[in-house]
């Protein structure tokens, strides 16, 4: 038995992943495609560590009683249900830019080859012939390139290209025309695309309405000198369509490295000598492995201690914009300060930001606010993937409010909830200066600011003389040691509030004595610890 979370690495990854792991972990290996080996072994394990041979399906998920994270050193989750590892509250992260350079490359490669019929040319050479003649082929200077996709692959193909001295022409209807300017591309439709270009390269998600989007229709618009690169993934270009365009000279040639069924070891296209094709190579190189096992490997630190993951695939909020990062600890330590003010789950919570970070998605400082709010409810550990599934099944309404006008703080942060008795509970914090200290401004309507501790209590009594006084004098009596302290009122001589940071937890017999010294109306203690 060992008190380290247990990671499971179940195919063979790089030395650098282990050592990105670091000595707080348990490493165990198995053979993942085993199923007979996979199945016990992922029992009783914190994450696991995949590629593509690992099936992590509802199976697998139901045999893992204590896995929080499945992370897939690579880009696709073809081999991973993440939607029953999100039912499971159960994290899903990949390494969505570990191969983004490699996969441009080999698309340039393959342009490059077919362009210039470097396969067939090595294997007649191979073959003790010399058929310089046969196999003159065509420059890419000057040329038109066409890119269907412009995400983050298709823009570094489009780049290479661009040094090449190609005029580079792009399909993306979700790129905006002045963004592909500034890259030095023309956003035209997919017809004007086939019609013009030279060479083609796809780089697009595999999706319903990808599929098959480059047939026979499409092939029919194109040049007969048309060189297609498909290196992104297989069933966007028809296969079968592809075929016959190039067997009856329709087009030049093709450079595949995906199929629409893989492994592919048998297809008429690699009959054809106008077709350079490789298996599956694009994230296969020394640089992309390393740099997949590091990234999933730090996701999987930030996912078992309680962290947001960025490439985490099944938690909503997008892209973390740098001004929104600092704000989010400080929301998750909201949330638990509710709950603990609210001494309950609220059956509604309005999230509500307020400032210049509105501009930004922050999303994520909902998710951030639900983590903190269930961190002290529920046995199971909280993370940002199960946090919005506890609040559903305990029947919890969220609400994200956004406002860019705050008036009293740059940026404003309040959790707002409706507790089952019809009443409201209310805590803001704000960041303020340079170094972005986290501070707590309001509670319950009442005015403070106290830096949000460890440790922290708040007291709600009839306004009246000596009342701070006796609060010092017991907890010195205790031995609790007073960090901060903020008085506040609604009216003189009406409801009063004194909320507090001390160096440590305050016993319970504690706060009872206190309570009863000031005929304290409510008595709240809250540990962030």
């Amino acid at each position: 038995m060992t008190d380290r979370p247990v990671v499971l690495i179940a195919e063979e990854l790089s030395p650098a992943t282990v050592e990105a792991l670091g000595p707080d972990f348990e490493i165990r290996n198995c053979n993942g495609a085993d199923r007979a080996e996979l199945l016990p072994a992922i029992a009783d394990v914190d994450a696991i560590l995949v590629r593509s041979a690992t099936k992590v399906d509802a199976e697998a998920l139901a045999a893992a009683s204590r896995l929080k994270v499945v992370a897939r050193a690579g880009v696709g989750l073809d081999n991973v249900d993440v939607k029953a590892a999100t039912q499971s509250g159960v994290m899903v992260v990949n390494a969505p830019t570990s191969n983004i350079v490699s996969a441009a490359e080999l698309a340039v490669a393959l342009m490059l080859a077919a362009a210039r019929n470097i396969s067939p040319a090595h294997a007649a050479l191979k073959d003790g012939e010399w058929k310089r003649s046969k196999y003159t082929g065509i420059e890419l200077y000057e040329k038109t390139v066409g890119i269907v996709g412009l995400g983050r692959i298709g823009v570094l193909v489009a780049q290479r290209l661009s040094a090449f001295g190609m005029k580079v022409i792009a399909y993306d209807p979700y790129v905006q025309a002045g963004r592909a300017a500034q890259m030095g591309v023309r956003l035209v439709d997919l017809d004007t695309l086939m019609a013009e270009s030279d060479f083609m390269s796809v780089h697009l998600p595999k999706t319903p309405e990808t599929i098959g989007l480059i047939g026979a229709d499409q092939l029919a618009k194109a040049k007969p000198s048309l060189v297609l690169v498909n290196a992104a993934r297989g069933g966007i270009v028809d296969e079968a369509a592809l075929y016959d365009a190039l067997k009856t000279g329709r087009i030049a040639g093709a450079g595949l490295d995906v199929f629409a069924k893989e492994p592919c070891t048998d297809s008429p296209l690699f009959e054809l000598e106008t077709v350079v094709a490789t298996p599956h190579l694009g994230a296969s190189t020394d640089e992309a492995q390393e740099k997949a096992g590091i990234a999933v490997a730090k996701s999987v630190r930030l996912a078992l201690s309680g962290e947001l993951v960025p490439d985490a695939v099944n938690v909503q909020g997008g892209v973390i914009a740098e001004d929104v990062r600092p704000g989010i600890p400080l929301t998750e330590k909201l949330g638990q300060i509710f709950t603990g003010v609210a001494g309950e789950v609220a059956s509604a919570l309005d999230v509500e930001v307020r400032g210049e970070i509105t501009s930004q998605d922050v999303k994520v400082l909902e998710l951030a606010a639900l983590k903190g709010v269930f961190s002290s409810v529920v046995e199971e550990s909280v993370s940002y993937v199960n946090a919005p599934l506890l609040a559903a099944e305990r029947g919890t309404e969220v609400r994200l409010v956004t406002e860019a006008e705050s008036p009293d703080h740059r940026n404003l942060i309040t959790l707002r909830g409706t507790l089952a008795d019809g009443s409201q509970v209310s805590v803001s914090g704000t960041l303020v200066g340079i170094a972005q200290k986290e501070r707590l401004v309001e509670v319950n309507g009442y005015d403070v600011d106290i830096e949000p501790t460890d440790h922290l209590a708040f007291f709600t009594y009839s306004d009246r003389p000596g009342m701070v006084g006796t609060v010092g004098q017991i907890l010195g009596q205790a031995g609790v040691n007073i960090a901060g302290m903020q008085v506040a009122r609604d009216a003189k001589g009406g409801q009063a509030l004194v909320a507090l940071s001390v160096d440590s937890a305050i016993p319970s017999e504690t706060l009872a004595e206190i309570s009863e010294a000031i005929d304290a109306t409510t008595i709240r203690a809250v540990d962030l610890a």
